[in-house]
């Protein structure tokens, strides 16, 4: 039997093992994933219906179409100021490719990505198969955010690192970084030869303040990263894009045409929709999930339980309970089994973990009402 020997290390992603597991546990609610409850937006789907009957199920161009590669830019410049060039964006297959994409095209053999632990597991699992290697670090110490000091000290202990990869407001722990410490990493990264993978999937949903993305500072440097799934609650679309440095664009466009030719064409005007004329569901569906995190902050300090502040996205990292220690796992155990509440250990998320855990309020209201009723009967029977 003959394969690729890199696909021995990486093992199948913990959170949908446990997202299955609470699937499948009666009555359990399930805070596992990170799928906004939302309906897409009415005209966002009619676009999709108008694109079908129009005739547009044909292949797109590999770099996507242009209507999308246009909005995409005006959007950024309408909602951030920045100016981004329509002609270095390459619509992908959801975020996801992206990951895949900027790992594969960067990577030879040894060569090392830097990632602020914790993080999302499937930028590992990309290093993985690249034949690269994560060097993981902790950022716990400090609030969960990547340090210059830390960032510095990083890049000349290990040379080889070709790649940061940057991921604001972050998964799992809901923090973000002001124009100030964005500003400190940037000037850092100047000094050496190194790309930053800016994942920003998450930057319309910052709670206080403005997001400031790393690419205002340094873009020639920026991998910009982005997507329609979790602003406009279009997961299944899978609609994402990079903004890329225009010496790197050909490298990533052949590889793209190479893995999936081009995206789907009728998602792609859907996306189109959502940049062009939802500006009010980004305010919308913020609002929305601002509520859904002020219920768990008022509920868990009621609780006298620890955990961080959400500044964005829609994830709540807390600590286990004392009773636990920093055994995360059998913490989440005994939550699914006893208090039918599903969540994912902080452990999966790397180095800072443990001892933590994730909870997603992109579940409903009154979902997450229920969990903390579940979550106080729980906390008083140990």
């Amino acid at each position: 039997m003959y394969y690729n020997q890199r696909l021995n290390k990486p093992q199948p992603s913990t959170i949908r093992m446990i997202a299955q597991q609470v699937a499948e546990t009666e009555g359990a609610l399930n805070f596992t994933i990170g799928e906004p409850d939302l309906a897409t937006d009415p005209r966002i789907q009619a676009a999709m219906t108008q694109a079908l009957q129009e005739g547009q199920t044909h292949y797109a161009p590999s770099t996507g179409i242009p209507e999308l590669r246009e909005a995409i830019a005006a959007y950024y410049e309408r909602s951030d100021g920045m100016d981004l060039s329509a002609e270095q964006i390459l619509i992908t297959n959801g975020a996801s490719e992206g990951i895949a994409l900027a790992t594969h095209c960067l990577l030879n053999e040894g060569d090392k990505v830097l990632i602020p632990s914790p993080f999302f597991p499937s930028y590992e699992l990309c290093t993985d198969l690249a034949g690269g290697e994560v060097v993981a670090v902790d950022s716990s110490d400090n609030g969960f955010k990547l340090s210059s000091d830390t960032l510095r000290q990083a890049l000349e202990d290990h040379p080889e690192i070709r790649l940061l990869i940057l991921n604001y407001p972050n998964n799992p722990t809901g923090t973000t970084y002001s124009k100030a410490e964005i500003q400190a990493l940037a000037e850092v990264i100047r000094a050496y030869d190194v790309l930053v993978l800016s994942d920003e999937i998450y930057a319309d949903l910052v709670y206080d303040g403005d997001h400031y993305s790393i690419y205002q500072e340094i873009p020639d440097q920026t991998i910009l990263m982005a997507g329609v799934s979790k602003t406009y609650a279009m997961t299944g679309f899978r609609i994402g894009f990079l903004h890329l440095p225009a010496d790197y664009y050909s490298y990533f466009f052949t590889y793209h045409q190479a893995l999936v030719t081009c995206v789907s064409t009728p998602d792609q005007y859907a996306a189109l929709t959502a940049y062009r004329d939802c500006d009010d569901v980004v305010a919308s569906n913020l609002a929305e999930f601002k509520r859904r995190r002020q219920v768990l902050i008022d509920r868990l300090s009621a609780m006298g339980l620890d955990f961080i502040q959400p500044d964005g996205a829609f994830y709540l990292f807390g600590k286990v309970h004392p009773a636990y220690g920093d055994d995360d796992f059998r913490f989440v155990e005994d939550l699914i089994a006893k208090a039918k509440v599903g969540v994912v250990p902080g452990s999966v998320f790397g180095p800072g973990g443990k001892g933590w855990y994730r909870l997603s309020y992109a579940a409903s209201y009154g979902d997450l009402v229920e969990a903390m009723d579940r979550l106080e009967v729980f906390v008083k029977s140990l």
